[in-house]
């Protein structure tokens, strides 16, 4: 990774007043979209900029915190005075980052019967990932049908849509899939299990196993628990 990846600046510009953040890699964008920025991508450059409607008290508050949890995980991040702070936070492993887990679980998956078991986390039936990425999409339109805008009842419809034919399509193709690698029973041809020996035919006394070693894991705290009510986002 590119040094420059792990620097960023946020600042308030001094001529439009809005509190912008540029640089960083993909991680620390969505530090900043957790934080309450949004992504702004034009033809010449991206950046993050806070919502519009925001008081400057709260603006100030939601630019330390995303300097805070910057910090926290290595960024080096250069700011106006109002926003620099000394504080940290627990950095906890996102939702996203448990889901993309699985993925390094099928990449080290031997059998076709590993691979389904994986897979099954997502087609589960009452409660695998694709179902409850169906139950968001549809809550968002329900929130979506009565906001009262023209456009709102069109944004609903269509998120409709995506939890119905969309996701539906990813469901049923990933579905057939798992069946397909769990009636298998099959080996993967290109992978085998690591004992750590040296095979039997080896003559060399120096010889070691020739696997990769494994990669290291990075120790994060455990995830916070769910707000009780959308208010507490706000406090």
């Amino acid at each position: 990774m590119a040094l420059a990846d792990r620097i960023l600046a946020l600042r308030r510009d001094p001529h439009s007043g809005e509190v912008l953040a540029r640089g960083g890699d993909i991680e620390a964008h969505s530090i900043l979209e957790r934080s309450g920025f949004v992504s702004v991508v034009r033809v010449h450059e991206a950046y993050h900029r806070l919502p519009t409607g925001l008081d400057r008290t709260e603006e100030t508050r939601l630019a330390e915190r995303a300097v805070s949890r910057l910090r926290t995980v290595g960024y080096h991040v250069d700011c106006d005075e109002d926003f620099d702070t000394q504080t940290t936070e627990p950095h906890y492993l996102s939702l996203g980052a448990q889901v993309a887990h699985l993925a390094t679980s099928i990449r080290v998956a031997t059998s076709t019967e590993d691979a389904a078991e994986v897979l099954t986390e997502l087609t589960a039936a009452h409660d695998g990932i694709l179902t409850a990425l169906g139950e968001v999409l549809t809550a968002t339109a329900d929130f979506y049908q009565d906001l009262g805008q023209p456009a709102d009842v069109y944004v609903a419809t269509r998120l409709r849509s995506l939890a119905d034919d969309s996701l539906g399509l990813v469901r049923s193709s990933l579905h057939q899939t798992r069946t397909d690698l769990i009636d298998r029973h099959q080996p993967h041809p290109m992978r085998r299990e690591c004992t750590g020996e040296v095979g039997p035919d080896e003559n060399e006394a120096s010889a070691v196993c020739a696997c990769p070693p494994p990669r290291p894991t990075t120790s994060v705290a455990p995830l916070p628990p769910m707000p009780a009510t959308p208010a507490a986002r706000h406090r």
